[in-house]
């Protein structure tokens, strides 16, 4: 047997794709629902350690409490008030409620049981395709095939998301992947960010980026929220989507995460988009436990912003690929 395999394990009734790297002691947990991660451990001196901060047993997995590692597609983040205009004609994705509940994130497929495909391994790798539809629905009249890859080779775990327009009009559509990381059991506020971006987003009150060229602010003005150079992400509250992100020279845009006590660190990288940093102020379990690094094709609020609209436009049998992962750094 070889460094690398893949299995079939069980939470509940629920079929859990094991991805293995016996060679340097890694192991990929993955949901067949919503194809979200549910583990990632690393080996450090002998010792087992969790780099996720996933959902936790088979009701959080059902319920999705924080999104945890949630593949987001047909858009990322937020739409503001659950209504957006496409190509001259308005959508609601929530008819009928009461504007103080009206709160769409993260798209549906969150929710959906993907369909494992292709699973393998060899000497380079092991992954899996996960694949399902989304059929046209309330305030989203369109339809989308969503194939999610992973892949845990020798630097850590890749994700490719390819989204292709079935139906016969066009569709607004793009992807994102919310994953929340913890480096053991030191405090986040040790951790040190990095996270090469020459602007963040400006936003409301919901969180939702204001109109035009007013939403990017060069991170000159803020430097409390500059991470270009490493430092402890402290006391700090993030919920920021950085953008203008410089990549290294082999085209990998890397957010690096670092616990200076034990050495241990991680890259989450992506090949174009945006970054949305959450230290977890808000959540009912784990507050400030783990960092929410999410890489994203587009802003929040993208499909009621023109200047998204080219790039997340996608025509009848057109496809697009959003390609992310997380790279592993062990002491």
């Amino acid at each position: 047997m070889g460094a690398f395999d893949v299995a079939i394990e069980w939470l509940g009734t629920q079929p859990i794709v094991v991805l293995n790297d016996s060679a340097r002691g890694r192991r990929v947990r993955i949901a067949r629902h919503g194809a979200c991660i549910l583990g990632i451990e690393a080996t450090i001196g002998g010792a087992r350690v969790e780099l996720a901060d996933g959902h936790r047993d088979a009701a959080e997995l059902a319920t999705r409490p924080g999104s945890r590692f949630a593949v987001l597609a047909p858009f990322a983040n937020r739409v503001a008030d659950a209504r957006y205009r496409f190509d001259g004609e308005q959508h609601d994705l929530m008819p009928g409620v009461a504007a103080s509940a009206r709160a769409s994130r993260h798209g549906f497929v969150r929710d959906a049981d993907f369909v494992i495909g292709a699973m393998g391994a060899d000497a380079h790798g092991a992954g899996v395709l996960l694949a399902t539809h989304v059929p046209p629905q309330t305030g989203y009249p369109f339809a989308l095939d969503i194939a999610v890859g992973y892949t845990l080779a020798a630097d850590g775990l890749a994700l490719e998301a390819t989204v292709r327009n079935v139906g016969n009009r066009a569709a607004p559509a793009f992807v994102g992947w919310h994953p929340y990381f913890r480096l053991g059991n030191d405090a986040l506020a040790s951790w040190e960010l990095t996270l090469p971006a020459a602007c963040v987003i400006r936003t409301d009150a919901g969180h939702i980026p204001l109109p035009g060229e007013a939403a990017c602010q060069p991170l000159a003005q803020v430097p409390e929220l500059d991470f270009r150079k490493p430092r402890a992400v402290g006391a700090l509250e993030l919920n920021h989507t950085y953008t203008e992100l410089l990549a290294d020279a082999d085209g990998r845009v890397r957010t690096r995460l670092r616990d200076p006590a034990s050495g241990l660190g991680i890259a989450v990288w992506q090949e174009h988009g945006v970054l949305l940093a959450y230290t977890g102020d808000t959540l009912e379990r784990g507050a400030r436990r783990s960092l929410a690094l999410e890489p994203m094709e587009s802003l929040p609020d993208a499909f009621n912003r023109p200047d998204c609209a080219q790039a997340i436009r996608l025509e009848p049998g057109a496809a697009r690929t959003f390609r992310c992962g997380v790279e592993i750094d062990t002491p």
